[in-house]
């Protein structure tokens, strides 16, 4: 899909179809405007015989006199002093899903030139590019016949239209970020989408391998078995035990800053495939437990869209990778392992295997000395009963670090939500056995997982995220939202100062 910015007079912009806006009550955008005056006023003389007052209803009219356009898409916006980035950014994807039908292959889209508050021109792209990328995205990797839900006519390119070329240079930055975005987000369903039988630990350091050969910034390294034995992580380690499928350690290292620059660690849980171990989980929806490495899969393309846009910043990626299945060597309810820190834990349930995997990398991450520490987790089945499917689960030990990411996500529209990790959770966890207990009780499981992660996490600034919630949808739609990417890469754009 190629994308271009385009500030032509509206009755020269050549397209199959051009997208305009009205408001609830038959209000005119400002691009509706123009165009009824250029068809000599048939835009409001049809709009009397319709109703699009809702945003994302739909009317096409064919042969508009006045306009180059073969097509005109009249689109609902709801009503006006409602409209907003959450809104606009809806519209365009019905606008996109109803063209996916259409014989239409180029759409001119004229909703950026509307004035929308908090929204910059920068923005209005981007969100323009996510919006349409999402409402294209679809997933046949395993599918024998690739045609069959394909469109006949698919779209080729989207033209961004807006009043004044004052504003191209910053549209042209938005557009860059929403096709790096996107394409992260793209290859974070992609990975979860796929069935654990081929998404393997070894499978995720393979796409990993793959993008370190496209591109130069990113170094990757694998740590295997043999070497995360040698450097003690008893951890990670115990939980791979149980499956037939090796444990990888993935570090993908992105150059972009200054030397000597600090950089950023992206920390993503990478189960490729969870049924609990001994403590299995129960059978209806566990297909789903597929998306368990949704967290690694986010950071891999992070670190994909940071030399897309060449930020100006070091960050690195670590992923561990491993299966967590039942078997005769499996961890078992009580067994105590040594993490790579040299703290021992008491394994009271093997399901709760998320945080073994994370704490040895989140050691590992010490020696990078590192300006910050973000880990991504579909850590806790409790972060869905606390916040639902809306908002990415926060914790940090350290609040600058919170409000960041809270001010990236309510910024990309990909929000999280701060639980507290104060020090009273922390006995939760208490082993008369071990220096600590792997779960906490029935009682604020999401908080005492991150209070877990917090005793790893002391030589650092660091937060954590719990996409439990978020990371996909279940049912029979069921698919991965590609999040938290969006956050993720608006936070190093901020980190990196590179928003404008």
């Amino acid at each position: 899909m190629d994308y271009e910015i385009k500030s032509t007079a509206l009755d020269g912009l050549r397209t199959d179809c051009l997208v305009i806006g009205i408001y609830a009550g038959r209000e005119l955008t400002l691009a509706a405007a123009r165009a009824d005056e250029l068809t000599q006023g048939l835009i409001g003389k049809l709009l009397q015989k319709l109703d699009l007052d809702k945003c994302g209803d739909l009317h096409l009219l064919l042969d508009a006199p006045g306009l180059a356009a073969e097509r005109i898409l009249l689109l609902g916006l709801g009503p006006r002093k409602a409209y907003g980035p959450q809104i606009y950014r809806k519209a365009v994807a019905a606008a996109v899903a109803f063209l996916r039908k259409d014989p239409s292959t180029d759409l001119a889209l004229t909703l950026a030139a509307e004035p929308c508050e908090k929204a910059s021109p920068r923005e209005l792209a981007r969100d323009a590019v996510m919006a349409t990328e999402e409402a294209l995205y679809r997933f046949d990797a395993c599918k024998s016949d690739k045609t069959k839900d394909a469109p006949k006519h698919p779209l080729t390119r989207l033209q961004l239209w807006l009043p004044s070329r004052e504003v191209e240079p910053e549209a042209q930055n938005g557009l860059a970020q929403g096709r790096a975005i996107a394409r992260a987000m793209a290859m974070a369903k992609d990975l979860a989408n796929l069935p654990g039988n081929i998404c393997t630990p070894s499978y995720l350091a393979e796409q990993a391998l793959a993008l370190g050969q496209r591109h130069e910034a990113i170094q990757v390294e694998i740590l295997e078995e043999a070497q995360m034995r040698e450097l003690g992580m008893g951890a990670l380690l115990s939980v791979a035990r149980g499956s037939r499928q090796p444990a990888k350690l993935i570090q993908m290292t992105y150059r972009g800053g200054r030397p000597g620059q600090k950089p950023v660690v992206l920390v993503g849980k990478g189960l490729t495939f969870d049924a609990g171990g001994i403590s299995l989980k129960p059978g209806p929806g566990m297909d789903e437990m597929k998306y368990d490495m949704s967290g690694g899969a986010s950071v891999i393309g992070a670190l994909q869209a940071c030399a897309e846009l060449a930020l100006p910043i070091d960050v690195i990626g670590l992923v561990p990778a491993s299966e967590n299945l039942p078997d005769g060597d499996a961890n078992k309810p009580g067994d105590i392992v040594t993490s790579l820190s040299g703290k021992t834990i008491e394994v009271l349930n093997t399901d709760a295997e998320g945080r073994l995997i994370l704490c040895d990398a989140l050691t590992y991450a010490e020696r990078f000395e590192p300006e910050l520490v973000i880990d991504i987790a579909t850590l806790t089945g409790a972060c869905v009963v606390a916040l639902g499917h809306h908002a990415n689960g926060l914790l940090a030990n350290q609040q600058e670090l919170a409000d960041s990411l809270l001010a990236a996500g309510r910024e990309i529209n990909d929000r999280a939500w701060q639980l507290p990790l104060w020090e009273e959770y922390q006995k939760q966890l208490d082993s008369p056995f071990a220096d600590m207990a792997n779960i906490g009780g029935k009682s604020a499981g999401t908080i005492t997982a991150a209070c877990f992660l917090s005793r790893f996490t002391e030589k650092f600034k660091w937060a954590h995220l719990d996409i439990a919630g978020t990371a996909w949808v279940s049912g029979k739609d069921k698919a991965a939202t590609g999040r938290p990417v969006p956050l993720l890469i608006q936070f190093l754009l901020n980190q990196a100062g590179r928003t404008e």
